[in-house]
């Protein structure tokens, strides 16, 4: 039996039929899906969201940090392989939400000079075949979806905005405004994070320590399952499918269509059927899945004649920066909310860019547990209590080596040697000196490894040239005439700031395009 929905059936989908048959199927609920999803809800189409996980459970055990951090309450991916056959669970969560459900609510936007070539000490970040001009319009529709609090002006490196951010920043506490003042003392540019929380008037954020890396209790986090799948579902014609994985896409005999998607629910196949397909389901799980799709007419993997797909993979070079006082407590509650862009570009005093700096949300005993495990928790919980804590990110260059492939029993298997770190070891050095001269005399920090996946990109790149790049600067394939990939795969470059908002963009312009509606 096909089911065609429409109408006045349940928003999401309890007992699926053996075929589905819609006009847009959206592979992927995260900050690229459900953005995009939000964006279709009154085109008219018959839109169906399949997501690989459920709604996460809204229950205590949201913030404690030791249910979250010490037992990996959330984590909910397969393991990930990297080249040495070692298995590692991912920073990757399969959720309504995808992601977003556990992300720190930083939404910058990407700089201008980000879309064009950038020199760096292990070579040239490549240029977009689009401009920040052709994303401003849809930045700012983003950043009302999600309710971006922030200050237009403070970060010198900001670029144009036709719009000032639709809530007043986030206000800093004790210990970040003393750094902030310290920072400005010493001839630097501090500025409130762009931050995606609900403290709008009347709104549900509480300012409490349990945002970054956390689910919300009481959905006052600005992610892709409350701000844009939830509002989407209110359509008669959008419905999600949830504990649904798509394992392959099949094409016409010629390959130049995706005919159908076959997915597995609760151990039962089930087939769907669209006139329009869009892959959202994160660089990684979207690379896989397209090479996993090969067939006759696509040997190598759909929509890969140019042997990009799962090439290209970056995910910023990142440390947890931990600047610490003995004799003094940080009693902050909210702790991120500061930014640091003075070495984003190149300078007169650093000749290549050395990246962002921005608070992490205030870091506790079980939260570094797993990266300290022989440390007992009294000794843990005694040096966070008087931390001040930062994370500083560096742009990660695409390398064709750097890769997503498929390995026995089609595990993901990461390739990377991170990039730039010449670079990444100047910021930390330079954040050093700021500190004490702060007054924190005692730096910790911890460059993250390949199980940091929160901020990967690259796996799809974009380009007008189809024997380079797998969709064009619209997200649309160029080796299938019905298929969008709308996720952080199509970056050609990673920047340095985290990739949300510019996801979010994309796939308001993919939607305004008005192919996939057409």
């Amino acid at each position: 039996m096909t089911q065609v929905f429409g109408g006045s059936r349940p928003a999401v989908i309890a007992d699926p039929p053996d075929e589905l048959e819609c006009d847009i199927v959206i592979i992927g609920s995260g900050m690229g899906g459900g953005t995009l999803a939000y964006a279709l809800r009154d085109s008219g189409a018959r839109v169906l969201i399949v997501e690989q996980g459920d709604f996460l459970p809204k229950e205590v055990a949201n913030w404690s940090a030791k249910d979250v951090f010490v037992d990996g309450r959330y984590k909910n991916s397969a393991l990930w392989y990297d080249e040495t056959g070692r298995g590692f669970v991912p920073g990757n969560y399969h959720y309504v939400g995808g992601s977003t459900k556990m992300y720190g609510a930083t939404l910058p936007r990407m700089r201008e000079h980000d879309f064009d070539a950038v020199e760096h000490p292990d070579g040239v970040s490549p240029a977009w075949p689009l401009s920040y001009d052709d994303l401003e319009p849809h930045y700012a529709e983003a950043e009302r979806m999600f309710w971006v609090h922030g200050r237009k002006g403070e970060d010198p490196t900001d670029p144009w905005r036709s719009t000032d951010f639709p809530f007043a920043p986030v206000s800093h506490e004790p210990a970040v405004a003393g750094f902030e003042a310290s920072l400005r003392e010493q001839g630097l540019h501090p500025f409130h994070l762009p931050q995606a929380i609900d403290l709008r008037e009347g709104g549900k954020c509480i300012r409490c320590p349990s945002c970054d890396a956390f689910p919300c209790l009481v959905d006052a986090k600005g992610d892709a399952d409350v701000a844009a799948v939830r509002p989407a579902l209110k359509s008669p014609t959008v419905r999600l499918l949830t504990r649904t994985e798509v394992k392959r896409l099949e094409t016409d005999s010629r390959g130049r269509q995706v005919s159908k998607a076959r997915a597995r629910r609760d151990g039962r196949d089930i087939s769907i059927r669209a006139k329009r397909f869009v892959v959202s389901a994160g660089a990684a799980n979207t690379a896989a899945l397209l090479l996993h799709s090969a067939s006759d007419a696509h040997p190598t993997g759909l929509a890969n004649r140019s042997d990009q797909v799962g090439r290209n993979y970056m995910t910023h070079v990142t440390t947890f920066f931990l600047a610490a006082d003995p004799r003094r407590t940080n009693d902050d509650v909210y702790q991120k909310t500061l930014g640091l862009n003075d070495w984003y570009s190149a300078g007169a005093d650093n000749r290549y860019p050395l990246g962002n700096v921005q608070g992490l949300g205030k870091l506790r005993g079980p939260m570094v547990k797993n990266a300290r495990r022989m440390v007992p928790m009294p000794v843990l919980d005694a040096v966070t209590r008087r931390t001040l804590d930062l994370f500083l990110q560096t742009e990660d260059l695409p390398l064709p080596e750097n890769r997503i492939r498929l390995g026995s029993g089609d595990r993901i298997v990461v390739s990377r040697r991170p990039t730039n770190l010449s670079a990444h070891r100047e910021l930390v050095t330079r954040m050093k000196q700021v500190a004490r001269r702060a007054g924190y005399p005692v730096t910790l920090h911890q460059m993250l490894g390949i199980e940091a996946t929160s901020h990967q990109c690259g796996t799809a790149r974009m380009g007008e040239d189809g024997a380079g790049s797998v969709v064009d600067s619209r997200c649309k394939a160029h080796d299938v005439d019905n298929l969008w990939i709308v996720d952080s795969s199509p970056f050609p470059s990673s920047a340095a700031v985290n990739p949300a908002l510019t996801v979010a963009a994309l796939a308001l312009r993919v939607a305004a395009a008005g192919e996939l509606t057409s």
